[in-house]
């Protein structure tokens, strides 16, 4: 672009305002400003590479160049950072995560204490606050463990329950109880 005007200052920084209302600003240690012309569109390319752009509806996309890592701030608050191994965070402005892994896994993070896990196959698993966990397969089991026990449901309506002290319970579709003791010797099995 053409120059229409070039201001150098005592502190040697540069100051270029191109024909198209563009401005440019060189500082001493390598960093420069250029500021659109609306005025409004500002980048900052620094020194060791780093880029910040502050766009008209002031996003903030701000580029790191040793982590190979954005981060862009969004007016309404949102943040969301990329990072080069292909994660991607959102941090809303309400306090909740959304964190997705380069193998598409998403973790959300609710403000509450409680996660959610969302597989690539489908799988997804909950925790709550007092650590409880509720595991969710594609194929129609369930699963829920807590610190008293674990549990899987299957499709069929088959609960099996495995508690702490070992024991088993195994309730079938059909209304058949059968109950192992830790060493897996049938204590109770109501046949019908």
């Amino acid at each position: 672009e053409e120059i229409q005007r070039e201001t150098a200052y005592p502190d040697g920084k540069v100051e270029k305002i191109l024909k198209n209302g563009c401005h440019l600003i060189f500082f001493p240690n390598g960093t420069w400003k250029k500021v659109g012309s609306d005025g409004k569109t500002v980048t900052i390319t620094f020194f060791n590479g780093d880029v910040k752009q502050i766009m008209p509806d002031q996003t903030v996309i701000y580029y790191y160049a040793d982590a190979k890592t954005t981060h862009t701030t969004y007016s309404d608050g949102l943040e969301v950072l990329q990072f080069s191994n292909g994660q991607i965070e959102k941090h809303y402005p309400d306090g909740k995560k959304e964190i997705t892994f380069p193998d598409q896994t998403i973790r959300n993070l609710f403000t509450d204490g409680q996660e959610e896990s969302i597989f690539p196959d489908g799988t997804i698993v909950r925790v709550q606050r007092d650590g409880s966990k509720t595991i969710e397969f594609n194929n129609g089991q369930r699963e829920l463990h807590t610190s008293q026990f674990k549990r899987r449901e299957y499709p069929d309506g088959t609960v099996k329950t495995v508690y702490m002290n070992g024991q088993q319970e195994t309730k079938y579709g059909s209304g058949r109880v059968r109950v192992k003791d830790k060493d897996g010797n049938i204590i109770m099995d109501t046949k019908l």
